[in-house]
């Protein structure tokens, strides 16, 4: 398994400084040079997204000035879709054919995502480590060219129906979800830990757009429903939204619930208020920067460095910062892997060969894939906000 660290990373990047280009590489890859991109949003609804893009670009300027990858520099295209299918198609489509992009990195969204996968993998084209927990997105058979980076959505629901049933087995469940595959595949998940039980223990659902202006309806709705445990799925701003329209109008659900995916304090919790969002529980793979446990922890000490020295506009309270260096890592990972042999079908073959621990993960998880394991990551911990921060408990858990 490798541990990345800092004396890892420099070491790797020392010794493949020198290779030579090869004539099966990739388009986009020269001796100079690896050119890849994503899609990501930032305008629109899940703009707040964005900064994911940019901390993996900081990212990839430090490894290019420690020499890059086998002497080459990484250019990386990080394109705004606004979180809107048709401008990822457009967008996608001319990374490919135009800009003549090696590989796609961790484009965001999962309606976005879905819109593009078919064509991708036509062209045979890797598609790594999407920015969406759909369990669609490890299907190797039907989409050899595709592959997630996070835990699923399933994954998560399941955690979190086990714990209900741990904590509240009399519970009255309500759940909140997007109305697309992403929100699907949470409800899903949360079903299936349910197991027999499922029935008798949701009592009412709801969904709502990336649109709506609001889900204060849906809100109120599964309150009259007689609800006492909410489970609510969403970007940052829905989370936030449901988080305050709950507290605005006295509902206090034993257990409430909101999916990692819209967790960060600084995009979700904040805009809430934070006053409002004690007690709520979440699922952590990633440490929280809020989180004082890991102040003289080596892998955040380095993670705040970087990012003092190459986005030192960035809110180092956003874990979404930690998750663009992570998959950055990642990336790199598979790059070096790589050698010498930077043909589309290498980068998917190494993408498909990691046993891991980043510096960032939460302790008890790690980063497994193989040819027939296109889900980089099975665990996470669950975590309750005090106030201040999300603090663990427990130990990690596969769902």
């Amino acid at each position: 398994m490798t541990r990345l660290t800092r004396r890892t990373l420099l070491g790797a990047a020392a010794a493949l400084t020198t290779l030579p280009a090869r004539a099966e590489n990739a388009p986009g890859v020269t001796d100079s040079e690896i050119l890849f991109g994503q899609t990501i949003p930032y305008s629109g609804p899940a703009s707040s997204y964005g900064t994911i893009g940019k901390a993996s670009d900081a990212y990839f300027r430090m490894i290019n000035d420690q020499g890059g990858i086998g002497g080459r520099k990484l250019r990386f295209l990080s394109l705004d879709d606004g979180y809107q299918p048709p401008k990822t198609v457009e967008l996608t489509r001319r990374m490919i054919e135009d800009d003549k992009v090696a590989f796609l990195f961790n484009s965001l969204g999962t309606p976005t995502t879905n819109a593009t996968r078919k064509y991708v993998n036509l062209k045979k084209v890797p598609q790594l480590f999407i920015a969406s927990g759909a369990t669609q997105f490890g299907d190797y058979v039907h989409f050899p060219w595709s592959m997630g980076w996070a835990p699923t959505y399933q994954t998560e629901g399941r955690i979190f129906a086990k714990y209900t049933l741990a904590q509240a087995s009399d519970a009255k469940v309500a759940v909140l979800y997007q109305g697309d595959d992403s929100g699907r595949d949470y409800f899903k998940g949360f079903k299936d830990g349910l197991g027999d039980a499922a029935d008798k223990t949701i009592v009412a659902t709801a969904t709502y757009e990336v649109s709506d202006p609001t889900v204060d309806s849906q809100i109120l709705t599964l309150r009259d429903k007689g609800a006492d445990v909410l489970f609510m799925t969403g970007i940052p701003k829905f989370n936030a939204m449901a988080i305050r329209k709950a507290f605005d109008i006295g509902w206090k659900p034993r257990l409430f619930f909101i999916s990692s995916t819209g967790s960060s304090v600084a995009t979700a919790i904040v805009p809430a208020g934070v006053d409002k969002a004690i007690g709520v529980i979440t699922a952590s793979y990633l440490k929280d920067p809020t989180d004082s446990q890991w102040a003289n922890d080596p892998g955040f000490l380095e993670w705040r460095a970087w990012l003092e020295k190459y986005y030192p506009g960035a809110d180092r309270t956003d874990v979404n910062n930690v998750y663009g260096y992570s998959t950055a890592q990642t990336m790199v990972q598979v790059l070096r892997q790589c050698g010498n042999d930077l043909s589309r079908e290498n980068i998917m073959r190494q993408a498909a060969n990691l046993d891991m621990v980043l510096p960032m993960q939460q302790p008890g998880v790690r980063l497994k894939t193989g040819p027939e394991d296109y889900y980089p990551m099975k665990q996470m911990r669950l975590v309750k906000f005090d106030g201040r921060t999300w603090v663990p408990f427990g130990d990690a858990i596969s769902g």
